[in-house]
């Protein structure tokens, strides 16, 4: 049976039976009409009635510890491709695949046993054949592309791939005092006054942050994956083996601890950012003081949906990866260096031409 991306369920292609996943785990789905309440506890009503009311340094301000299931005896298999050294991870049923990014054959008789498994997954929502019709639409998009890419007729192959990702929960604070200033200018009589009023503005922020993703592979380009964002998260489930029925998950190569700094520093341009929103309607805006900091709440393993897609063109290999949840496609794309230069010469001699109409114009030259 496979993962099938139509009906979210596992499907037998040949006598078409399928199967809930959550039902198969022990756990029967909730019915539509469930209803869920979310209250405050105790703490959180302190937290929320104090949080002004404290000095803004925080004696706790230490990340919190995470713990993390792990795989158990016979759940999952991994292995390694000689090739170009990617860590893998399927179910213990495949015996045999190929590696998502050089496209080596494998055989797989790794167990994988006591390493960290994902906590949660966003199933593929995009099916192998979509995923195909929609890259051929995307290429013909390309204005500079050669006309020989433009046709994709030269796809070798699509995998789809779960990416392993690590989802941040971190709260950010943020204080600043700024010296800001209004100015106004008037005139009485010959005289012209410029006004200007100074002011002392002081700002201090407590906000969280969910889900931050964090892309924990070596060999997936972190710009690219960054660019496949954002992967709404209405569909993230929590993790099981069946959801990688007819796919493959690459292993993280970096923990949570190793990719916090990264995570932290984008958080604190988010806090900057919104500290900056909260200061408006001046002429002038003079930081004084400054001070973010950012602490780590929780963190949890994730597996995201990639389909990635293998492209021959002019004796080279090119790949793309699409999201397998929104379609969205990132890549380089190969340039036409004729297209390219046409382009140019028709905007630089389109704006000669429209730079010397212009001139006709304001000189008198030009006859109506």
């Amino acid at each position: 049976m496979a993962f099938d991306t139509g009906s979210g369920m596992l499907k037998c292609d040949s006598c078409g039976r399928v199967d809930s996943i959550e039902e198969m785990a022990g756990q029967p789905k909730a019915p539509s009409n469930a209803q869920v309440s979310y209250e405050m506890d105790e703490d959180d009503k302190k937290a929320l009635q104090n949080a002004f009311d404290n000095d803004y340094e925080d004696p706790t301000n230490e990340d919190e510890p995470t713990h993390h299931p792990t795989f158990k005896e016979g759940e999952a298999t991994e292995y390694n491709c000689k090739n170009c050294g990617a860590v893998l991870i399927t179910d213990t049923q495949t015996t045999a695949t190929k590696c998502s990014f050089c496209g080596a054959g494998i055989v797989i008789s790794d167990r994988l046993v006591g390493s960290l498994a994902p906590e949660s997954v966003i199933p593929f929502s995009i099916s192998k054949a979509q995923a195909q019709e929609a890259f051929k639409k995307w290429c013909r998009k390309g204005l500079l592309t050669p006309k020989d890419f433009r046709v994709a007729d030269r796809i070798k192959d699509i995998t789809g791939l779960y990416v392993p990702f690590w989802l941040y929960d971190l709260n950010g604070k943020g204080e600043v005092e700024a010296t800001c200033t209004r100015v106004r200018t008037y005139t009485r009589g010959d005289w012209v006054y410029k006004e200007t009023k100074y002011y002392h503005v002081y700002r201090k922020v407590d906000l969280n942050y969910i889900k931050v993703p964090c892309d924990a592979s070596k060999k997936m380009d972190d710009k690219m994956m960054d660019k496949l964002e954002p992967y709404p998260y209405k569909n993230l489930k929590e993790f099981k083996m069946p959801y990688l029925a007819g796919y493959i998950a690459e292993k993280y190569d970096y923990d949570d601890e190793e990719l916090l700094p990264r995570v932290k520093s984008r958080v604190e341009s988010y806090v900057d950012s919104y500290l900056r929103s909260t200061i408006t309607g001046y002429s002038s805006v003079h930081f004084n003081r400054k001070h973010i900091s950012v602490k780590k709440k929780r963190s949890d393993y994730a597996l995201m949906p990639v389909w990635m897609v293998c492209y021959d063109f002019n004796q080279a290999e090119h790949t793309f990866a699409m999201n397998g949840q929104t379609g969205k496609i990132v890549g380089r794309p190969p340039i036409s260096a004729g297209k390219v230069a046409a382009w140019f010469f028709g905007v630089s001699g389109g704006s000669f031409l429209l730079l010397r109409i212009v001139s006709l114009i304001l000189g008198g030259g030009f006859l109506w």
